[in-house]
């Protein structure tokens, strides 16, 4: 079952590089039921960001659309990943999607409406902690 965030928006801040100026921040809602975050496509723009590829989407009308992605640094209460944005056309919404959350290593707290730490990241047992791959 999914709970309903039509009113949880949280800041989220766009870059193409990490830390670095330009950056725009936008409102975005928190969604889980998006895969994908969801940025204006003249925003991304603005900020030299890139079309990769093109992803296709059925809405939940069941409506087919397809729309450009790239690549963006997303930063949002003290947090940052680097994931797949969706270009969002005109009437499109803003989204922070589910990769974009578990990037963020978060979970979400939805009778609070706020983001809240995903704790621990599991790792397999055979992984030698302290040590470097290869090493």
């Amino acid at each position: 079952m999914r709970a309903c965030m039509a009113d949880f928006y949280t800041a989220l801040e766009v870059r193409a590089r990490p830390r670095q100026a330009p950056q725009v921040t936008v409102r975005a809602m928190v969604d889980t039921g998006s895969e994908y975050s969801w940025i204006p496509a003249d925003l991304l723009a603005s900020l030299g960001i890139e079309v990769q590829h093109a992803l296709y989407f059925t809405t939940a009308t069941g409506e087919q659309v397809t729309r450009p992605a790239g690549y963006a640094f997303l930063t949002a209460e003290g947090r940052e990943t680097v994931d797949v944005v969706v270009f969002a056309e005109p009437g499109d919404a803003t989204l922070l999607g589910a990769r974009t959350l578990e990037g963020f290593n978060v979970n979400v707290d939805p009778i609070a409406k706020r983001l809240v730490p995903g704790g621990p990241i599991l790792v397999p047992a055979n992984i030698a902690i302290g040590r470097a791959p290869g090493i």
